[in-house]
């Protein structure tokens, strides 16, 4: 059975920051493991909290303009 629309949407938005939350992480993530790797500690993990921080913001704020333009929908009653 399909799910109705709004339903959908909100699904789609917890999706969309999920995704922003991991565009956070990762990069940290790789950072660490090259530091480890090369053993130069904490150069590239400070490089993958800037650029982090920097993706998962710019993405979030795209998210929140969108999401305004779009607005809030009232979700519909199925009787």
């Amino acid at each position: 059975m399909d799910e109705p629309a709004p339903r959908r949407r909100e699904w789609g938005i917890y999706f969309a920051l999920g995704q922003v939350g991991m565009e956070m992480v990762i990069p940290i993530g790789l950072g660490v493991l090259v530091d480890q790797w090369l053993k130069s500690f904490p150069g590239f993990t400070a490089a993958g909290v800037v650029l982090g921080f920097v993706v998962g913001l710019v993405h979030l704020i795209y998210l929140l303009k969108r999401l305004d333009q779009t607005g809030p929908r009232e979700p519909q009653d199925n009787k």
